[in-house]
């Protein structure tokens, strides 16, 4: 799959890499020696940012700087700012002196701690403010219907709103025409003339007219239109008063990027130019035809109705990508900073738009769908770019502080499944230390800082996350399948301003990407400008589903494809011959007899999903377990390799995997058990089948080569290549069900048995809980070489309640929701993650010792009580007016579990 590239723009030649800090450009960026160095220490790059919302403006230093050292503590890799909504009584304004000098002490101090810090060229989305006026405001057509009679008819060619524009009329005889008159207006006259008729008429008018769209969740002083996104000038004027304002302030030198969120200027179909870009580029004039957008005219000269659309929805995917995206990078360009996007939504971009922006982004999660990761992702296939980011734990597990470590682990893998080698959390509320209350938040979850009590366990999520992105950004993602956007039969169905991603996804449904996801393959979304430059044996299986009209060029290059010996499959597909059309029930069976699956899977009941990426010398495979179950999965790779690695994230070791017996690699896949990979436990290897054990949400990573592995790992241990190639063997164990002395934030020790937890016992805002008990081990129950660990039990069931929003873990933990772990004293590690398990064999040996378990959970019951939210939105409204509602609050304890949940057990296993 190298190679691969559509069209052209920025970023194809690896700049933009460089300037997001990917550090591929090295030649040993796609070898095994690469990943392995990356496992070991991961680069400062690959760390996770965060969108870091600016309420107001209104922000000091002091607290700008304590936030971003927090941040770096946690071993996040920088922030996003995004500038939004007042929360309490300002007289600064966005914009302001006060605001942008506030805005470059931040980038210093974020320099000052080696974090990266990115900002969002405008305040609340989408771009617009109080410098546009009705020349520079979104706009699209409306459509007005009357009946008149036969006599002659002057009105006014001016709305009556200031703005609206005329922009056709046209005459129908009777109450239902069949056929339509264009009345030609004169440019600039006041009046219009109908000429009088024969009988009672039909009058159709088509006005231009602003949208009225204002900017969402604007700062205090960034309230206004949203721009014409379709109009170059428009872009311009807005870069001219809000980007120079910002980069002003903040020099290139201290950025990583400048941002652009996804486009949500609603039914955005329409700009004063777009007749002659119209005419120039389709070759016709469409006004005189543009009544059938939303007619069906029987007969009459020039395009039908289907074509029109077409041919407007082609038209406006152009204007926006010339007079938006690439205006924008161009501008970027010109100060020395990338251009970051996420290019998808209103007006109807294309795919193929991403090649006139610097940086990839999309967002959303769901492996086995197409959402905007995948959009995303595919686009930065096509166009070479290791790194592709999204906008991960949007909504997770809303509302505000409720979402865990685990929720976020677990989307986090999700996005990485659909392609993403990079993250920026959504997000991090700024919240003044004099904030009542819990502070500031934002108004949809979820809310990710150093308030929630479980956050000494983020450190390990984002160091896990790091190695998983460096690694996946390393050699060339391996996709066999190629799925046609069928964008032509998406804009036919759309008479204005459209999704186009959301169209096309609509259309092609979920059981495709489905069958190809868990049938073993991977895939890339291609669109018809992607096709022209887009060789044909780059995919050996292109599917086409839905798609009744092309182009001319992308008939021609699927049967390029098939002269090249690629298979195409038609899933209701009349564009396509009658031979390759299959169902969608029978897709998978006929990828398997074209093409055999990437990666075969037994036991993973539809729950593990795989990356690969092709190295120099190697192959790397992702295999995560996206599910609330254990799964013993046998694993079978297309390529064969004669020595096979298992990377942890967790803990960031590497081992060698040895062969096994065909008989127990096959009789453990598909089964479940307690014993399972990660914290020390590893497969095995049987006539090119690995079988491994996956707890829920967990991700490990495979490396398979010919030549012998290093015979070290990433702690230097030259043992650990040479250890076992399954679960030690348990040699005692002993189940610490209590009794326990217990305490809660200063109330009076009692005695506990576990499982305990304290939902009826405390009020809801109590977050910690401590237990201790006096644990004696005899010389005989560790034997020399023994490993020794603490087991916090499995996890349960706990599926998705009904109506609930974002992405959520669908599981009770066995502690909710992290255990920092102490022996006799001395911190030993925290348990937040499955298996929830922590080694102790350097700190429990024959004696007697005394084990604490401090358990802390979401601020979800701080949050649920806190007095001050109500009153802070009131606030907010009285002084700025209605920008946001608090949302799903009726929802904070919902499922709500403090405590330990299962009877820990100390586990000693031989070796």
């Amino acid at each position: 799959m190298s190679g691969i590239r559509a069209g052209g723009g920025a970023g194809t030649d690896g700049g933009a890499e460089a300037a997001d800090g990917a550090g591929t450009g090295d030649a040993e960026a796609g070898t095994l020696t690469a990943v392995r160095s990356g496992w070991q220490d991961p680069d400062p790059a690959d760390r996770p940012m965060m969108r870091w919302w600016w309420f107001g403006p209104d922000q000091e230093p002091r607290e700008i700087d304590r936030e971003l050292e927090a941040m770096a503590a946690a071993g996040l890799g920088g922030a996003e700012v995004a500038f939004v909504h007042p929360l309490r009584e300002t007289t600064d304004r966005f914009g302001s002196p006060r605001m942008l000098a506030a805005l470059r002490h931040a980038a210093e101090r974020a320099r000052e701690l080696g974090l990266r810090l990115d900002v969002t060229l405008g305040s609340g989305w989408s771009f617009g403010g109080p410098h546009i006026g009705p020349e520079h405001a979104s706009r699209r057509l409306r459509w007005e219907r009357r009946e008149i009679s036969p006599a002659p008819l002057d009105f006014p060619a001016r709305g009556a709103w200031p703005g609206d524009d005329l922009v056709g009329a046209y005459v129908g005889e009777g109450t239902a025409p069949a056929q339509w008159t264009h009345v030609p207006a004169t440019q600039g006259a006041e009046v219009l003339r109908i000429p009088a008729g024969l009988g009672p008429r039909t009058v159709l008018l088509a006005w231009s007219e602003v949208t009225g769209q204002q900017v969402k969740r604007s700062s205090a002083g960034a309230e206004g239109p949203v721009l014409d996104h379709l109009n170059a000038d428009a872009t311009r004027h807005h870069l001219d008063v809000v980007g120079e304002a910002l980069l002003g302030a903040v020099p290139a030198a201290l950025l990583g990027s400048v941002f652009c969120d996804s486009l949500e200027v609603y039914e955005a179909g329409w700009t004063p130019r777009l007749p002659e870009e119209f005419a120039r580029r389709r070759g016709y004039d469409p006004v005189p035809v543009l009544h059938r957008l939303v007619t069906e005219e029987a007969d009459g000269e020039g395009p039908d109705t289907a074509q029109l659309r077409i041919d407007m929805g082609r038209t406006l995917g152009e204007l926006v990508e010339e007079n938006f995206l690439a205006v924008c990078r161009d501008w970027a360009a010109g100060h020395g900073v990338p251009f970051r996007v996420q290019a998808y939504g209103e007006p109807p971009v294309t795919l193929s738009a991403y090649r006139s922006a610097d940086l990839v982004e999309g967002e959303g999660a769901g492996w086995k769908e197409i959402t905007a990761c995948r959009w995303a992702s595919s686009a930065a296939h096509l166009l070479g770019h290791g790194v592709v980011s999204s906008e991960v734990w949007t909504w997770v597990h809303s509302p505000s502080f409720r979402a865990t470590p685990l929720d976020l682990r677990a989307e986090a893998h999700d996005h990485l499944l659909s392609g993403i080698t990079r993250f920026v959390g959504h997000g991090w509320p700024y919240s003044p230390p004099e904030a009542p209350g819990l502070g500031w938040r934002f108004y949809a979850a979820g809310a990710l800082d150093d308030r929630n009590p479980w956050w000494p366990a983020m450190p390990e999520l984002t160091t896990s996350l790091a190695r998983l992105c460096g690694a996946l950004r390393r050699g060339e993602r391996v996709a066999d399948v190629a799925v046609l956007v069928p964008a032509d039969d998406a804009r036919a169905a759309h008479a204005g301003g459209f999704d186009l991603f959301k169209a096309a996804r609509d259309l092609i449904g979920p059981r495709i990407p489905a069958a190809i996801r868990t049938g073993g393959w991977d895939y890339d979304l291609v669109d018809d400008p992607a096709l022209e430059t887009l060789a044909p044996d780059a995919y050996p299986v292109v599917v086409v589903a839905r798609a009744t009209r092309m182009p001319g060029t992308s008939r021609a290059w699927l049967d390029a494809v098939r002269a090249a010996g690629g298979t195409v499959l038609a899933v209701e597909a009349p564009a396509c011959p009658a031979h390759e059309q299959v169902s969608e029930t029978d897709l998978g069976a006929a990828l398997r007899s074209a093409l055999p699956p990437d990666v075969a899977l037994r036991g993973d009941g539809g729950e593990i999903g795989t990356v690969h990426r092709s190295l120099d010398g190697g192959d790397l495979y992702l295999v995560a377990n996206t599910g609330g179950e254990v799964r013993r999965v046998a694993i079978t790779p297309r390529t064969s390799r004669a020595h096979w690695e298992l990377l942890d994230p967790d803990d960031g070791g590497r081992r060698a995997l040895a062969d096994r017996s065909s008989a127990e690699a096959e009789g453990e896949a598909g089964g479940r058990g307690e014993a399972g990979g990660g914290n020390g436990d590893v497969g095995g290897v049987d006539d090119g089948t690995i079988t491994l054990e996956l707890h829920p949400y967990q991700a490990l990573v495979l490396i398979g080569s010919d030549d012998e592995p290093d015979r070290t790992d990433a702690h230097g241990d030259a043992a650990s290549l040479d250890g076992a190639t399954s679960r030690a063997e348990p040699h005692a164990q002993l189940a610490l069900a209590g009794p326990w002395t217990f305490t809660s934030e200063g109330d009076t020790e009692r005695e506990v048995t576990l499982p305990h937890g304290w939902e009826e016992e405390f009020p809801p805002e109590r977050s910690r809980g401590d237990y201790e008990i006096e644990v004696r081990i005899g010389a005989e129950q560790v034997p020399a070489g023994a490993r020794v660990e603490l087991d916090l039990g499995p996890c349960a069931p706990m599926p998705r309640p009904d109506g609930a929003q974002g992405f959520r873990a669908e599981v009770r933990p066995p502690v909710g929701e992290i255990a920092v772990v102490e022996v006799d004293g001395e911190s030993a590690g925290i348990i937040w993650r499955a298996p929830h398990r922590l080694n102790l064999t350097d700190r429990l040996r024959p004696g007697t010792h005394r084990l604490r378990l401090t358990v802390l959970t979401t601020a979800a019951g701080a949050s649920a009580v806190d007095p001050h939210a109500g009153p802070m939105v009131e606030e907010s409204r009285r002084m700025f007016g209605d920008r946001f509602a608090l949302q799903d609050l009726d929802r904070t304890l919902e499922d709500v579990h403090r405590g330990l949940h299962e009877v820990p057990v100390l586990r000693v296993l031989r070796g």
